[in-house]
């Protein structure tokens, strides 16, 4: 398994630093992002960073690996940074305001490796997109199982968590598509904003007649 990119400088990057697995990725993503992964090759990475193309087999044996490295910062970090927050003591509705902040702060710092990370799947072997898809799944299935709490306790009047689960999380990274930081909202109001589509709207919601728009 490719590690996460190296945090650890090993060659000269414009003679003012040392090269690390991050600027790699960092690079890498906003080629991908704006010509394609399939169009690039380690030559026009390194040139983008100023580097022989030498250094970056350093850190990664091949773009295949700099585009796994890419993917696990968008699948794996919000798996260790934000699901600890549902661990923490308060309601499922408080947890779930906590952790969608959270989501929506993750894909604003982490914007174009994300955009890369949905466009760009197919091109990662067998293994690694295997490896994303579990980081995938787990981190829906722990959204499925708070909201799933959520009803018990009241909380929540959700009548299918998994589906549920599904429209929050599109709903979420929807926002990497489309968020400019120059733009009229800011962050935190957005943040704001899709807490309560998502806590007082998508989670309690009902259609007229009392039936619910989500079915198991």
């Amino acid at each position: 398994m490719a590690s996460a990119p190296d945090r650890q400088p090993s060659a000269s990057l414009g003679g003012r630093r040392r090269l690390r697995g991050e600027d790699i990725t960092t690079a890498a993503a906003r080629l991908f992002a704006a010509t394609g992964y399939g169009g690039l090759g380690m030559r026009e990475i390194a040139d983008a960073l100023g580097v022989k193309g030498a250094s970056l087999y350093h850190h990664f044996a091949s773009k295949e690996e700099i585009l796994y490295a890419i993917c696990l910062t968008v699948t794996r970090e919000p798996v260790e940074r934000n699901l600890p927050l549902l661990d923490c003591p308060g309601t499922p509705a408080g947890r779930l305001r906590a952790l969608v902040r959270a989501h929506v702060e993750h894909l604003a710092r982490r914007q174009t490796e994300h955009l890369v990370g949905s466009r760009e799947l197919s091109w990662l072997t067998r293994e690694h997109r295997a490896r994303i898809d579990d980081h995938r799944r787990y981190y829906q299935r722990r959204v499925r199982d708070l909201i799933a709490a959520g009803n018990r306790l009241g909380e929540f009047d959700v009548p299918g968590p998994r589906l549920a689960a599904f429209a929050l999380l599109d709903m979420l990274n929807g926002i990497s598509g489309w968020y400019d930081p120059r733009g009229p909202l800011s962050l935190d109001a957005i943040a704001e904003g899709y807490v309560a589509l998502a806590v007082t709207g998508l989670m309690r919601a009902r259609r007229p007649g009392g039936t619910h728009p989500l079915t198991r």
